[in-house]
């Protein structure tokens, strides 16, 4: 008997069950990170389900990073739930950016919501880890570094710093927004008049920043930080954000 097309999306969408299913687990505490799913036979026995709609939901979660899957026998096969769901969220994050899903205003002001946090995070931290940013600062010293590869190294020092407050969440949203951060910071230069003079001022910026962080100085930080973002879209004429 043919499938009617009533049939067909019920088992289209039958993978959303199995997904509705898991996400309850976890929020009631049935599932967490390193447990393993019951077998895709009993989980679609269980949901009343075909196996392609479980192993359809199960590779959703993969690229979600929210869960990894082993072949074969042994304690890492199955499906798992993992423990750090970063990479997921960074990979969703950039796939919006790449397909232009965000207005540039918006991430701007999304930058400055987290940088000011992340600066007044660390700046409050005893002993911050900050090896990774001076590293980069010693290569942003560099003179034979082209704008693109100076802008690069930017992008890369801001989210050394996100990394460092320890903010997971943080961390993995300012990772999803570098292609568009690396890509706007970039068309800027074209804009500017006098770009070594600029790419002095960047340097002067981000060691000052730096040291407000190491000092402990959270508000010199803060401001240090939101007037370095908005200075730059104000010298290449990108942006005025107002928050």
């Amino acid at each position: 008997m043919p499938t009617t097309s009533t049939e067909s999306v019920a088992s289209a969408r039958a993978w959303r069950v199995v997904l509705e299913k898991i996400e309850t687990d976890l929020l009631e505490g049935r599932l967490g990170p390193g447990d393993r799913l019951a077998s895709e036979r009993d989980l679609a026995t269980s949901l009343g389900v075909g196996r392609s709609s479980v192993r359809e939901a199960l590779r959703v979660l993969e690229v979600m990073g929210l869960l990894r899957t082993g072949t074969g026998s042994g304690p890492h096969a199955g499906a798992i739930i993992t423990a750090t769901p970063q990479g997921g969220m960074s990979a969703l994050l950039r796939l919006q950016v790449a397909a232009q899903g965000f207005p540039l205003d918006d991430v701007v002001a999304t930058r400055l919501v987290l940088e000011t946090a992340v600066a007044e995070a660390l700046a409050n931290m005893t002993d911050p880890t900050l090896d990774a940013a001076h590293a980069i600062l010693d290569a942003m010293d560099a003179e034979e570094l082209t704008p693109a590869e100076f802008l690069v190294l930017d992008a890369q020092l801001h989210l050394a710093l996100a990394e460092a407050s320890g903010n997971q969440v943080i961390a993995a949203t300012m990772a999803g927004l570098r292609t568009a951060i690396e890509s706007y910071v970039l068309a800027g230069v074209e804009r500017i008049p006098d770009w070594d003079a600029a790419a002095t001022r960047l340097r002067a910026e981000h060691c000052a920043i730096v040291a407000a962080v190491s000092s402990g100085d959270a508000q010199a930080a803060r401001t240090l930080i939101h007037d370095h973002i908005t200075g730059y879209y104000a010298a290449a004429a990108l942006s005025r954000p107002s928050a």
